[in-house]
């Protein structure tokens, strides 16, 4: 009974997290420079990852930019909706996945968003290459730098200081029990 009590809790807690990242980017889309720049909707996937575990961060970050790319139209889903889903997908599951295996504390907190959040780019940038030859566009080391660190500094530093202190809010709120740890 207490399993499927969990999974429960879980679930609902993913679909919270799911509709988040579908409504945050309203808030920024006003001025697009600026809501490409702040990332909202990778803050509700790394976010569930931590919560909820890998398995569900990674469905909630696969699903997010598809569902609000077929819902809303943004973001465009070839090719941007597209690498973002496998982007989002490998943010999840990697913190997720990390914050599992690591001592409680606020260091794997970090340790543990800073590789989601590098494994992520990476993931995206593999998946760009082909995304882009397809569409006969090239995808080299600058393009790469460029989408993944330099046009997204604003939305790395937010994650960087926002999630540690939703997540360590969440540990001492004791939600963070049902990660099993």
């Amino acid at each position: 009974m207490e399993k499927n009590r969990i999974k429960s809790y879980r679930l609902v807690l993913a679909a919270l997290f799911l509709a988040l990242g579908m409504i945050l980017p309203f808030f920024t889309a006003q001025i697009p420079e600026i809501g490409s720049m702040l990332l909202p909707m990778h803050i509700p996937v790394l976010v569930c990852g931590f919560v909820c575990g890998w398995k569900y961060g990674l469905i909630v970050g696969l699903l997010t930019p598809l569902l609000r790319s077929m819902t809303f139209s943004m973001p465009p889903l070839f090719p941007s909706a597209t690498a973002m889903a496998f982007e989002m997908a490998a943010y999840g599951a990697i913190c997720g996945l990390m914050y599992e295996k690591l001592p409680r504390g606020t260091k794997s907190v970090y340790v543990s968003l800073l590789t989601a959040m590098v494994g992520g780019r990476i993931v995206w940038g593999i998946v760009q290459i082909p995304i882009l030859g397809f569409a006969g566009k090239g995808f080299g080391w600058q393009a790469f730098v460029a989408g993944a660190f330099l046009n997204a500094v604003p939305g790395i530093i937010l994650q960087i200081v926002m999630i540690p202190l939703i997540v360590i809010a969440l540990e001492r709120a004791n939600v963070m029990e049902i990660q099993g740890k």
